[in-house]
């Protein structure tokens, strides 16, 4: 196999092209119509457009480019068109606006010698909201935990809509219109918006109607959904900063989950139920198998059926996937620092995204381009410690954390690095962290991707998956990054076992030079990790 660069060994550099068009099967069960609010002359908002009535057509969505790094081993970089258009040939919008001007005392000063300074003692002490400099609102609107003056915070973000009188809670937001009649709404502060949105203390409310009322984000299409003693969104987001679109499980409005600890199993299995459906899906439409009817979730033993149906062609061979890895992903929890700098994320409560990755296509000269996908790293890993060892890889893995003693050498403290496991999967803190308090999920067993995952193995990694999250937030961690490192759903290679990576931000632990480096800095043995991980787990397992 090649080594995955961008440049030729003639000194050219290679760009694939990705011109997405699709179809996305539409299973969607119900339709959630309701209102966003009301413009200023009284005309409802309504969203409509967020419940189509069948298959999405997806055409002529923003053409990414995939430029492999120079350097394999730092992966690659994918560019959206609509994003550096803006940019292209104006090198004087690739800047940062200026920090704003800044002094609380100077506004209270005014205030103070206005008419109405006189009247303070009589004042709602939430009058000095209206007083801070926007750093400071950004800052509050990210730290406070008082309900009452988050809400006059959002109040200051964005007008909302009191239909049924102003002492009584909003019941939307107000829209305008823009000059080509699209309705967006009246968002005075976005930054601020979503940072209130993203607090968990704001009132649920306001939660509803500023972020979670399906439409009020926008037009992306609801193609999937979760019911059973439970309630997930499956969200299409076609112009995606993955190519050919991704799709986000999202906790519905009606669900509303902010932390870890009020995750449930039958949420969890929910989130993942959706991600497999799609996967299987769209692979059993590559295949030209017979789909599921429209408007319809898949039972548990459908969805094992589909899956087993996928196997059996692909067993048979003679067949080529366009489309033949996944993609997945979860950032939990929401950081935004009072200089305008985003910490982590960029959604509200609890959602995963996923996607497929296409096996190859052309580059700018017009020849085949193989395109990446993270869990072809560790397919590539295996194969040369196999040539250089004589042995393949993830057993003697699996045995050196199993027979692991501690880093430090000593007797102090437990040795083991798993934090909990099942006869399917382990949870476990690696030895080398690429992150402070860093977890992985790992099947025992061979499982190269989610293909090969029957119902009792994705049951098993649903949980884990639970119990890390659940694990690290018991620890205090509020914003962590999850990954899956797996193989191509049809590649050669089924030695591989699947990976999860759980990977916190921690206070005073930015990336610095360090991690530019892959120098991974950590304060903390694995050992002592994965012990205080199993304790913050004990209390939730009783």
């Amino acid at each position: 196999m090649a080594p995955r660069t961008c440049v030729t060994p003639d000194g050219r550099f290679v760009v694939g092209i990705h011109d997405p068009e699709f179809e996305v099967h539409n299973l969607r069960e119900q339709d959630g119509i309701a209102a966003l609010g009301r413009c200023r002359k009284g005309e409802t908002v309504e969203n409509h457009v967020n419940f189509p009535p069948s298959t999405v057509h997806a055409k002529t969505t923003d053409r990414v480019y995939e430029v492999a790094n120079p350097f394999a081993f730092r992966g690659t970089t994918f560019i959206n068109s609509a994003w550096a258009d803006r940019h292209a040939g104006k090198p004087e919008t690739v800047t940062m606006p200026a920090s704003p001007a800044c002094s609380l005392t100077s506004g209270v000063r005014q205030w103070l010698d206005s008419p109405e300074g006189k009247a303070l003692p009589a004042r709602d002490p939430l009058f000095v909201l209206d007083l801070l400099p926007r750093p400071l609102r950004l800052a509050l609107g990210q730290a406070s935990t008082d309900p009452e003056e988050l809400s006059a915070l959002a109040r200051t973000a964005c007008t909302l809509d009191f239909a049924d009188g102003p002492d009584r809670p909003p019941t939307g937001v107000k829209f305008i219109r823009r000059p080509d009649g699209t309705r967006i709404p009246d968002i005075k502060d976005h930054d601020l918006y979503d940072v209130l949105g993203n607090n968990p203390f704001l009132p649920d409310t306001y939660k509803e109607i500023m972020v979670l009322r399906p439409g009020i984000q926008g037009s992306s299409e609801i193609i999937g959904e979760y019911t059973r003693n439970s309630h997930v969104f499956e969200y299409l987001r076609r112009n995606s900063y993955i190519p050919w679109g991704h799709f986000a499980s999202n906790m519905a409005n009606d669900t509303i989950r902010y932390r870890a600890c009020d995750l449930t199993p039958d949420d969890m299995k929910g989130i993942r139920h959706l991600y497999y459906q799609r996967v299987y899906l769209r692979l059993a439409a590559q295949l030209d198998l017979p789909l599921p009817k429209e408007r319809a979730l898949l039972s548990d033993p459908e969805l094992e059926s589909l899956r087993v149906s996928v196997c059996d062609r692909l067993d048979q061979g003679g067949v080529t996937l366009p489309f033949n890895a996944s993609l997945w992903g979860w950032n939990f929890g929401f950081g935004f620092a009072q200089s305008g700098h985003r910490l982590h994320a960029s959604h509200q409560m609890i959602h995963q995204q996923n996607a497929m990755v296409p096996a190859r296509l052309k580059d700018t000269a017009g020849s085949p381009f193989d395109c990446f996908s993270a869990g072809d790293m560790v397919t590539e890993f295996i194969e040369e410690y196999r040539i250089a060892h004589g042995k393949k890889f993830f057993p003697a893995y699996l045995e050196a954390i199993r027979s692991n003693t501690r880093t430090d050498g000593r007797d102090l403290g437990a040795a083991s690095l798993v934090v909990c496991e099942d006869e399917h999967v382990l949870v476990f803190a690696p030895k080398a962290q690429v992150s402070e308090w860093e977890l992985q999920i790992m099947t025992k067993a061979p499982c190269p991707h989610i293909l090969a995952a029957d119902a009792n193995v994705r049951k098993s990694i649903d949980m884990a998956m639970l119990k890390a999250a659940q694990a690290l937030e018991g620890l205090g961690a509020q914003m962590v990054t999850a990954v899956e490192f797996s193989g191509r759903f049809d590649g050669p290679c089924q030695d591989q076992h699947l990976v999860y990576a759980f990977i916190p931000r921690l206070p005073y632990a930015p990336p610095t030079f360090s991690e530019a480096q892959l120098r991974w800095i950590s304060g903390c043995f694995p050992e002592d990790f994965a012990q205080a991980c199993r304790r913050a787990l004990a209390p939730l397992d009783r």
